[in-house]
């Protein structure tokens, strides 16, 4: 097998603009996820059974249904409703939303985490129930979780290459579309990969290191 550089440099215009498309999918995938998590999780804990058994039903069936799946039901089946996304948007809700079930376990595991003391603390100083979220539980539970909230991050990066299933052209769709006008798979396929590997590692390494700091 022979490495042909001029394909490299031929390539990476094409994965210039992948790579910006993958950025920007994960980056408002995570802004969903995040804020959806949160919404789920302190749904869940309302005394009203009738809202949060719909929200427990809705967050199984999407946790435990294929990210793949949920793709082609947005990106075919809500056009047939007269409800229709671009391709990216689509992919960025489908990312969003699956995320967010898993987010809002993490929300979930890091409010429980908050001392029972610091509630009693809240209730002793007679604060209301707003300011004992906003003040108090939140900025505690959030901090509890940020690094598990990262790990989650690093996956759905992971997960960006099936939105090539639904014609958005991230990095391994332009990958793919090189490779077959030009023949050439080795050199496109390894700058991916590479690629993936400088974004996912070092970010691993800041997560622990954040985690130790967190922990102190």
């Amino acid at each position: 097998m022979n490495w042909d550089w001029g394909a490299v440099r031929d390539f990476m215009p094409h994965f210039w603009d992948g790579l910006l498309v993958t950025l920007q999918a994960l980056a408002l995938g995570s802004v969903i996820s995040f804020a959806l998590g949160l919404v789920w999780a302190l749904l869940m804990r309302t005394p009203t059974r009738w809202v949060r058994w719909p929200v427990g039903v809705v967050t199984e069936f999407i946790r435990n249904t294929p990210l793949l799946v949920q793709l082609f039901f947005l990106f075919y089946v809500l056009p047939e409703w007269n409800i229709t996304f671009s391709a990216l948007t689509t992919g960025v809700v489908a990312i969003g939303l699956h995320y967010s079930t898993y987010t809002m376990q993490v929300y979930r595991a890091g409010i429980e985490g908050v001392p029972v003391g610091q509630w009693e603390a809240a209730t002793a100083l007679n604060l209301p129930l707003r300011r004992t979220w906003t003040a108090v539980i939140l900025p505690q539970a959030i901090r509890r979780v940020v690094p598990a909230l990262g790990n989650y991050v690093i996956s759905m990066l992971k997960d960006t290459p099936m939105l090539m299933a639904i014609t958005v052209l991230e990095m391994l769709s332009e990958a793919r579309l090189y490779s077959q006008e030009h023949f050439q798979f080795t050199e496109p396929l390894t700058v991916i990969g590479v690629a993936f590997i400088l974004i996912s590692y070092p970010a691993s390494l800041l997560l622990r290191a954040l985690e130790r700091r967190l922990v102190r």
